[in-house]
């Protein structure tokens, strides 16, 4: 079995006090700034590396990022995948959804054969939920989003568990097909110092637009269909006011206020 798993280096959320917004593309500026995986790719790898302890195979983690994310690449070979590959190039930088979409599929079919795509259901810094469906489609095989169980062999039919709005809807489907995992699914392994010093020694290949077959101009800020109009963070402003007397008139005054202002 080959499990290929769909990977986003994310920025850090404990150092997204220091994100900002470039004015003119309405992007994000991540430089300087650490990434981690994307905690939802963490469940897709974990249950990749499942499977593969099961039916045996290879599990191979594609990353379409900047060259600085190599380090959060190789945390996942030491979570348990076999090798990477990471799709970077500045032709890349600014891809939106049907254009990383795109790109990753162009990565998956230079691969070659494969029984399984799994992702993360969305990523924390986008939150769109889009890229599996579209990768799904530029390959021309299914998807099943919001997967919460996968029930399969290498032999047979798969039964795919997936949350709907009031409950959880199972179907049957054959390989290959891509699923976007949820954090129900699993809980992802720790890494320990011999993960980490197993994974130096696994391979992590770096392909350029020029090493995949891009045949559309979707790729990139320019060539992304869809554009950010406007982007902006909202400026905040608190104030504090002391109240005065007893605890209990205190108490009393807070509690007046939260009701007048509709809280209770």
């Amino acid at each position: 079995m080959r499990i290929v798993v769909c990977m986003k280096p994310v920025p850090d959320p404990k150092q997204w006090h220091r994100l900002a917004l470039d004015p003119k593309t309405k992007t994000l500026v991540r430089k300087g700034i650490s990434g981690t995986i994307n905690p939802l790719d963490r469940n897709a790898l974990e249950e990749a590396i499942r499977f593969r302890e099961r039916e045996g195979g290879e599990v191979i983690v594609l990353s379409m990022a900047p060259m600085d994310a190599q380090p959060v690449i190789k945390e996942a070979l030491a979570m348990g995948a076999d090798r990477a590959v990471l799709l970077s190039d500045r032709v890349f930088a600014g891809s939106d959804t049907l254009g990383t979409a795109y790109i990753l599929a162009a990565g998956v079919q230079k691969l070659g054969q494969f029984d399984l795509i799994l992702c993360g259901d969305e990523t924390i810094d986008g939150g769109t939920a889009q890229v599996s469906a579209q990768l799904a489609e530029f390959l021309s095989i299914p998807n099943v989003m919001h997967v919460t169980g996968i029930e399969g062999r290498s032999d047979g039919p798969w039964h795919v568990s997936s949350r709907i709005e009031h409950g959880t809807v199972k179907v049957a489907i054959e390989p290959p097909m891509v699923l976007s995992v949820l954090k129900a699914i699993n809980e992802p392994r720790y890494v320990t110092l011999m993960n980490i010093l197993e994974a130096e020694e696994k391979e992590m290949q770096v392909w350029t637009a020029e090493d995949i077959p891009l045949d559309e101009p979707w790729a990139g800020l320019k060539g992304s269909p869809t554009q950010m109009e406007d982007l902006f963070v909202p400026e905040t402003k608190t104030r504090a006011e002391m109240l005065l007397g007893s605890p209990e008139e205190q108490a009393a005054e807070l509690a007046n206020r939260l009701h007048r202002s509709g809280y209770c």
